[in-house]
């Protein structure tokens, strides 16, 4: 039996889908999940927004000592989308200690730009 690591509780605060992009690469963003455990996690996504009621009680499921990478233009509460090149920010519970990191491809022009960061621990 492997154990949990990492935290339940997590937040990225600068999410954003650029509305366009240039050359054979599509923009987007990942949130990107380690389960170290033996068993399933079960996260609970909720995304807030500047000006609207966030999405809330997105379920998604990442099996026992694997990765998920979670683009988050496939995310979606009842059929409402995140809307792209608007700003947002991620809350990311789960159910058991996971690992969170959030990265965004930028190819709104010629020269991509890739961002990587450690998403906020909350213990």
């Amino acid at each position: 039996m492997h154990r949990s690591r990492g935290e339940k509780l997590w937040y990225i605060p600068d999410g954003y889908i650029p509305e366009t992009s240039a050359g054979q690469l599509t923009s987007h963003e990942s949130i990107c999940v380690l389960n170290t455990a033996s068993e399933e996690a079960l996260l609970n996504i909720t995304i807030y927004f500047e000006d609207r009621d966030p999405l809330e009680n997105i379920m998604v499921v990442v099996s026992g000592r694997r990765t998920k990478h979670i683009r988050t233009s496939s995310l979606h509460q009842e059929g409402t989308p995140i809307p792209v090149g608007v700003p947002y920010a991620i809350e990311v519970q789960s159910d058991i200690p996971v690992i969170v990191q959030y990265s965004r491809l930028d190819s709104t022009q010629a020269e991509n730009a890739l961002m990587s960061v450690m998403a906020y621990p909350i213990m």
